[in-house]
């Protein structure tokens, strides 16, 4: 069975609510405080990190999927910071700045991957504040698929019955991370998240599986919604629905470094895979694959699409056994495999060609471009491309085929094929160390040299084996066919 992955890049998600700064103190704490019985840390580093409603918006935008965020921000150094870390990743952000109060700032303080303290910094909005947002949602609610309403009880969603009407006046579905013991405040949503511990602060202990459903049910009747996934920690997610069997995922086993956040990168995975027009139980699956991998992270973490990809198609039952990124890629999970293998201090190697009909002149070149560094990325012109540089009747193999025989050599690391006339575009996204390419000029004659030596990488050009190439060869066999 092949399991497709969604195009995150076609799906639009609005986020309302909630807005914090999340700082983290990291350094080493090897004594214990002469004035307290509490340890020392000294700061070695601090980041600041988008946290509540601002970090599913950063999550959904990870992903690959267009986000946009409103919520309540102070006029401070917090709200600007905040701002400029959720842009870069092209998060649009649409504030109302109180003159009232300050942004919310978490600070956490780290040591040996543990946290040692939290301070938090807040002071409650007023109670009509949450109304300047109305005339900055609009604009922003008629480009959306989804609405995702993250409560963290601070007071932006005081009034969640507007953004519900809002949005089912759009024929947008609104998705709840909810709070607090008062469930009715979200009634038409069309999913609430709520996790194990404010399921049950709503419907009371839960003693059985049989109980949990039974009064998931209940609550669904109640608050006229379409579904519940209650999150569960170590038991995985239950999807309770209406006139649907229970649909429940036990979680995926990793060491767990922080829990900060899961919540969060649940329903934004929930939320931009349904905005990809995928239907509820992949969203869910999705959503349990992302949490196993933002909890092994240490902070306010997120997971990029390229990433949740890989791992979801492992636990899909992928041949991919040695639990790594190998063979034929597509361009995202390119990016991602070129990344760790940086991560890992390796070189990467770059070469591109049509490689229609592969011959030992191929063979040799590959295996001396491999040889200038740790890994070898192969780019092969798309069928359309080949088409235009060779003539009609080329390419003599489709693209499937040729990048099926390439990735059986053992020079290659990774081989994909790229759209367009030239590998300009792939060069730039990924940024190999080295860029080689194979024939008789200078460097200046090799497609993207000016791209790779502008951000600090080298070309090279190698010598091809004489009398091997695929048009002498294709010539020969019409030749032949004519005698």
């Amino acid at each position: 069975m092949k399991h497709t992955f969604p195009n995150f890049h076609n799906a639009q998600v609005l986020v309302v609510g909630d807005l914090m700064l999340d700082s983290f103190y990291y350094g080493t704490a090897n004594r214990i405080s002469p004035e307290a019985p509490v340890p020392v840390v000294n700061i070695e580093r601090l980041e600041d990190l988008p946290g509540g409603a601002a970090n599913v918006a950063m999550n959904i935008a990870s992903l690959g999927a267009s986000s946009s965020l409103s919520g309540i921000a102070g006029q401070d150094s917090a709200a600007e910071t905040l701002q400029q870390k959720l842009n870069s990743v092209g998060v649009e952000c649409a504030f109302h700045h109180s003159i009232i109060t300050g942004t919310i700032i978490k600070q956490r303080v780290i040591s040996n991957h543990q946290q040692l303290l939290r301070m938090d910094f807040e002071t409650p909005f007023a109670s009509d504040e949450w109304l300047s947002l109305k005339n900055l949602v609009k604009p922003l609610i008629t480009q959306t698929a989804v609405m995702v309403l993250s409560d963290y009880g601070k007071g932006t969603l005081v009034e969640p019955q507007y953004w519900i009407s809002l949005a089912k006046q759009h024929q947008v579905q609104v998705l709840v991370d909810p709070k607090g013991q008062d469930f009715t405040k979200y009634r038409g949503a069309d999913v609430i998240t709520p996790n194990m511990t404010e399921f049950e602060a709503v419907v009371g202990k839960v003693t059985s599986e049989a109980d949990l459903i039974a009064k998931a049910q209940q609550l669904i009747e109640q608050l006229d919604i379409n579904a519940l996934l209650i999150t569960r920690s170590e038991h995985g997610m239950s999807l309770i629905r209406k006139d649907h069997d229970e649909f429940h995922l036990p979680a995926i086993a990793k060491e767990i470094a922080d829990v900060t956040g899961a919540g969060d990168t649940v329903i934004s995975t929930l939320a931009a895979t349904l905005a990809a027009g995928e239907d509820l139980e992949k969203a869910v699956t999705l959503a349990n694959v992302a949490a196993s991998i933002v909890v092994s992270k240490l902070g306010t973490a997120t997971v990029s699409g390229p990433e949740l990809q890989v791992e979801y198609e492992r636990h899909q039952g992928s041949n991919n056994t040695d639990h790594s990124i190998a063979g034929v890629v597509t361009v995202e999970q390119l990016k991602l495999a070129v990344e760790q293998a940086k991560q890992r201090g390796e070189k990467v190697v770059f070469t591109n060609g049509c490689f229609d009909i592969l011959h030992a002149g191929h063979v040799q070149y590959l295996q001396q471009a491999r040889a200038q560094g740790d890994r070898l990325v192969l780019a092969i012109n798309s069928d359309e491309s080949v088409t235009k540089l060779k003539g009609q009747g080329r390419p003599i193999n489709t693209a499937s085929r040729r990048l099926a025989v390439l990735a059986g050599l053992e020079s290659i690391d990774w081989v994909t094929c790229f759209e367009g006339d030239t590998p300009e575009a792939l060069l730039r996204e990924i940024q190999p160390d080295i860029l080689v390419k194979g024939g008789d000029y200078d460097k200046k004659g090799v497609v993207g040299w000016e791209i790779v030596e502008g951000y600090g990488g080298e070309v090279k050009v190698m010598g091809m084996v004489e009398n091997c190439s695929t048009t002498a060869i294709v010539n020969k066999i019409n030749q032949n066919k004519s005698d």
